[in-house]
């Protein structure tokens, strides 16, 4: 089986919606760290276990997180195939966006050189 690396409109929508919160970050931090049940994660903020468990499902329809049932509690930990996907395309942005500099670096270093400079280039063509 072929894994597949490049993520749908729909995927990035939804991963950037998980990402979108500082508490859905910390989660999927902490998930990194260690497996952990959504009652331990729950403890560790400010909000109900119902606001929790709501963050938690957000993760996880963006498949960054992976939720299994251990007897009665449910252990959340991260899905670092989802979160490489998500490196990926974050590492194209990155690469267009450099690109653009460069281009742009160039441009502004063409019209540093002395006038002189760019007709004898002209002449020597």
């Amino acid at each position: 089986m072929v894994a597949q690396t490049e993520l749908s409109e729909a995927e990035i929508d939804r991963v950037f919606h998980a990402l979108a919160t500082s508490t859905r970050r910390d989660i999927l931090r902490r998930t990194i760290q260690q497996e952990q049940s959504v009652s331990a994660l729950a403890a560790e903020y400010e909000m109900s276990f119902a606001a929790v468990q709501k963050h938690v499902a957000v993760l996880e329809a963006a498949h960054l997180i992976v939720k299994r049932a251990e007897g009665r509690e449910r252990l959340v930990r991260a899905d670092p195939a989802m979160i490489a996907r998500a490196r990926a395309l974050l590492a194209r942005y990155e690469e267009l966006w450099r690109a653009r500099v460069a281009g742009l670096d160039d441009l502004l270093a063409e019209q540093d050189r002395p006038a002189g400079h760019a007709q004898e280039r002209e002449q020597g063509d």
